[in-house]
């Protein structure tokens, strides 16, 4: 590789003397109070907050994963992450505006909201420091190993550890100083240069030498690995490229019926969670949470994978002979084989943005939960404003610097870690979706939900040999009956705390008559048969502007056309509904 020019460090340094710039502009405000520096002021629009729920999902670790599945499964691998498409159109439409109205910090604070005494006190500091503290760890160094890997290929010449320190200093200084005003300015235009970036690397993969002698990607590799939908036989049998098995429907069918709904993960959460939820809440109103959350889930889903996987396809052709373990990497070989003088500081500018944007969230949410939802409520409750912002800056150091050990101390592999997380929050899911619609549920159950996949996951990895996904279908089943077997067994949540949350949120549906019943004043949500229509039609879309600009990457004009035909017509749809019964008031 020839060595970076001028053009190149000055991609680089202006990519980061520019976040540096955002970061001091919002320092004033974020250390007004805790509700600016974690939500905004609640003030967010929603494309920005929007823009910020994708550039954060658009992590540096993206693209490399999506390249293993691709070079595992062929494009069909890529339904491991497509088939969250049903549960974030259900955070749409039933979720984003419970939560902005729910007026709470983090969506920890809720658990209190929702349910009543010890175990609910208990549930909100144990998940503060799980999520905020250990998970986001996992989440964050995963991240940091993909930077690793793209530092280690694309510049030899540094240390890629003290690179990663380097970094994570300087994001964790930019993050702990602007609060999420600066890290959601910061996403948007993180995410524009992650985009573009991603976009001409695919371009200059596509007409490489390598790819252009072999006849282009779809004569280079087999059929099956352009199929859109996994194969129908018991299993993958075309090894043509080496390890490689075409996707079956029965790893399909785990994912599409079972994993999008029951498995807890980081930005696709079952009813909205985490840092999706912090921007939710962060917006202007109901109306800007809704949107948010829409614009969030059509960039995710039908804006960012084709030029991953694209360039992931090519990865095959140009480096056929990296081992399985190793075939996330190509992304990054493809970006040190393809790049010119210039476009090699572009690139790398575009990765640190991906990486810094989902790097800085992260901090920043999980740094929410250990001073609201542990510090605050459980170790000093007296404090004032000045006192939580400065712990708050203190706690992000101490966040990123135990993200940095797991990092080189403890993972191995990305797409590994995706399917721990997966596998270890399956039934979670089941809790997390009907907490909101059925009062009967309580502390007991959310703990219930938090423990048992983990009791599951370890008993099949010792002593079985079911592997991912089939082990989902395990892990969901056990964990859904343990929970509505405590669920039963334990007391309810009590009767004020119930109505108090039922005045707050004003949820409605049949499953809250126990409460609803004794708050006839309380106008609840109603409509919820045109929810579904529009969570139907969202699903729908997503899926057709998906297919269809694949239909028209690889050349098949008609069906791309009329895939995107039929996306563009369900999304008038659901505007015209909205419209109709009004965004703030969809009853």
């Amino acid at each position: 590789m020839e060595q970076l020019n001028l053009l190149d460090y000055g991609f680089i340094l202006g990519y980061l003397l520019l976040t540096l710039v955002i970061g001091l502009w919002f320092s004033k405000r974020a250390s007004e109070n805790v509700d600016e520096f974690f939500l905004s002021g609640r003030q967010l629009p929603w494309w920005i907050a929007g823009t910020g729920m994708v550039a954060t999902t658009f992590a540096a670790d993206t693209p490399l994963a999506v390249a293993g599945f691709v070079a595992k499964n062929g494009i069909a691998g890529n339904w491991v992450w497509w088939t969250f498409v049903s549960g974030g159109m259900l955070t749409v439409f039933f979720f984003a505006r419970l939560w902005r109205r729910a007026e709470i910090l983090t969506d920890l604070e809720f658990i209190e909201l929702r349910y009543s005494g010890r175990a609910a006190r208990f549930l909100r500091g144990f998940k503060a420091v799980y999520f905020g503290l250990f998970i986001n760890a996992v989440i964050i160094g995963w991240v940091n190993l993909a930077m690793f890997k793209i530092i280690r290929i694309m510049l030899p010449e540094l240390n890629p550890e003290w690179a990663i320190v380097a970094l994570v200093v300087l994001t964790t200084f930019y993050s702990g100083l602007s609060g999420l005003w600066g890290v959601s300015i910061t996403d948007a235009v993180q995410f524009v240069i992650a985009m573009a970036g991603c976009i001409i690397l695919a371009v200059l993969a596509v007409n490489s030498p390598a790819v252009v002698s072999a006849g282009g990607l779809t004569k280079a590799l087999p059929s099956w690995m352009f199929d859109f939908f996994p194969s129908f036989s018991p299993a993958g049998t075309d090894r043509s490229v080496t390890g490689a098995a075409a996707l079956t429907f029965a790893s399909f069918a785990a994912m599409a019926f079972v994993q999008w709904w029951s498995s807890w993960y980081p930005g696709a959460e079952p009813g909205g969670g985490g840092y999706i939820a912090q921007r939710m809440m962060s917006a202007k109103n109901e109306k800007h949470s809704l949107l948010a959350t829409l614009w969030f889930t059509v960039a995710h889903y039908c804006l960012r994978p084709w030029p991953w996987i694209i360039v992931g396809l090519a990865s095959l052709v140009m480096f056929p002979d990296l081992p399985m373990n190793q075939k996330e990497d190509g992304f990054v070989y493809v970006m040190k084989a393809v790049l010119p003088p210039g476009l090699k500081g572009l690139l790398i500018a575009a990765f640190l943005a991906a990486y810094m944007s989902t790097l800085s969230t992260h901090l920043n949410w999980g740094t929410s939960y250990l001073i609201n939802d542990f510090y605050k409520r459980f170790l000093k409750t007296d404090g004032d404003e000045r006192h939580y912002v400065n712990i708050s800056k203190i706690t992000t150091f101490l966040t990123a610097a135990f993200a940095l050990y797991i990092t080189f101390f403890v993972l191995e592999t990305i797409t590994g870690a995706w399917e721990f997380i997966i596998q270890c929050g399956a039934g979670t899911g089941f809790v997390l979706i009907l907490r909101w619609f059925w009062w009967r549920l309580n502390a007991w159950s959310e703990i219930t939900s938090m423990v048992v996949p983990f009791i599951v996951f370890g008993c099949i990895n010792f002593f079985t040999t079911i592997t991912f996904p089939f082990s989902i279908f395990i892990i969901v089943a056990i964990t859904i009956a343990a929970t509505l077997v405590v669920t039963y067994l334990t007391k309810p949540t009590e009767q004020a705390q119930l109505e108090t949350f039922y005045r707050t949120t004003r949820v409605g549906g049949l499953l809250w008559k126990k409460v609803s019943v004794n708050l006839p004043d309380v106008e609840s949500d109603k409509g919820f048969v045109m929810l579904f229509a529009d969570w139907a039609l969202g699903i729908i879309m997503i899926y057709a502007i998906l297919f269809g600009t694949g239909r028209v990457i690889f050349g098949d004009l008609v069906q791309g056309v009329l895939f995107l035909g039929g996306g563009l017509v369900a999304g008038a749809l659901i505007f015209a509904d909205l419209n109709r019964r009004g965004w703030n008031n969809l009853n």
